[in-house]
């Protein structure tokens, strides 16, 4: 198989964590330390392995990375997220400086450089040249949360080079109407908005909320918070900044209520920023509600993950199924893709759905 060639817009923590798993999930590494391919719910997708992804461009402001290896920016400050690689390959391709606009948001600043982002003194390059002279296929959009500006330009850049676009972030790109028709018209196929983590507070939040809704029991209430130490939890600091990820997390759970919730029942988004849990997210979750003859029904639940390596092998699936409609000639929003990977997909659907739909669509027996 021809190699799936992908750029990568921020090099944080998941990016890092999307590499090392790029490798883990190699055959030479399987081959090596002797595991298979647990944590990977398609080892293959269409003829496609993890090991045909190829990163060839990689775009970052921070000046602790614009300029170096991608293989050296994924090891620098402030990225904090678990190493279960030894170590990463050689690239060959150095981090770019990319747009600063509003992807860096002011209190960021005011933090010890360890844990925030040093814009880096260089003039931002040409994303749509530099994206055609890689020959970049599907860009990854990890920018930090709040990046409405900053996202849009790599948005026209895709447009311009003929490049897909895998949104990972709450700015709404995929799911806007106008955005995905330009798409379309240009005959390219996306996924997004938000990626959804593998076991994740969304996923947890989802499947709870709809064993209530099965089992014929009612939701009165329910909130979901979320800590951890990450730059993505010290970024959300910024009120102004999370209107679009409590969209996009709230809206990922009322969508498997058969009636949603008031707004002032529901409440779900990142909580607080506490250094020491680096990219460790713990999630406190709870929902009350009741059963047969309207007893109470009472759940809590706390959940604990690697924020970054749990949303890596959900954007691993993404990009192999992209690089399939690419193959299929496909164009717009990949529907079920985004509703199984994505918070905040173009067409919300039951997760059960969403799963039947994709495998239906890698088998090629669906083209959505």
């Amino acid at each position: 198989m021809t190699p799936i060639r992908i750029a990568i817009a921020g090099v944080g923590n998941c990016a890092s964590a999307l590499l090392q798993g790029l490798e883990y999930y190699g055959p030479l590494h399987q081959r090596r330390n002797g595991h298979g391919a647990d944590g990977l719910l398609h080892p293959v997708v269409g003829g496609y392995y993890p090991s045909d992804i190829k990163v060839v461009a990689a775009f970052d402001v921070d000046a602790r990375k614009v300029g170096r290896s991608l293989e050296a920016a994924c090891a620098a400050e402030p990225n904090c997220t678990t190493q279960f690689l030894k170590r990463l390959p050689a690239y060959r391709v150095r981090v770019q400086m990319g747009p600063v606009l509003d992807g860096v948001a002011p209190h960021m600043r005011r933090y010890p450089s360890e844990r925030t982002f040093v814009v880096a003194r260089a003039q931002p390059v040409n994303l749509a040249k530099a994206l055609k002279q890689s020959g970049t296929e599907i860009l990854l959009n990890y920018l930090p949360v709040g990046s409405q500006k900053a996202t849009e330009a790599y948005v026209h850049a895709c447009l311009e080079a003929g490049v897909s676009l895998i949104n990972c972030i709450p700015v709404f790109i995929v799911s806007n109407p106008v955005w995905v028709a330009r798409f379309a018209k240009r005959g390219i196929p996306v996924v997004g908005d938000d990626v959804k983590g593998q076991v994740g507070a969304t996923i947890l939040h989802r499947t709870l909320a709809r064993l209530f809704m099965e089992r014929g029991a009612v939701i009165d209430r329910t909130y979901q918070l979320n800590v951890g130490g990450n730059t993505d939890f010290l970024n959300m600091l910024n009120q102004s900044r999370l209107k679009m990820k409590k969209i996009s997390k709230t809206e990922a759970v009322q969508t498997v209520l058969k009636t949603p919730l008031n707004t002032s029942e529901i409440h779900i988004g990142p909580s607080d920023y506490v250094p020491w849990q680096r990219d460790r997210k713990v999630c406190f979750l709870r929902i009350e509600g009741r059963g047969f003859g309207d007893c109470p029904i009472e759940i809590e639940a706390r959940l604990s993950v690697e924020d970054s390596p749990n949303s890596a092998g959900v954007t691993i699936d993404a990009i192999r199924c992209l690089r399939l409609a690419r193959d299929r000639r496909l164009r717009g929003p990949l529907y079920s893709i985004s509703a199984w990977t994505m918070k905040h997909p173009p067409k919300p659907m039951p997760d059960e759905q969403a799963r039947q739909l994709i495998e239906a669509f890698i088998d090629g027996t669906s083209d959505r």
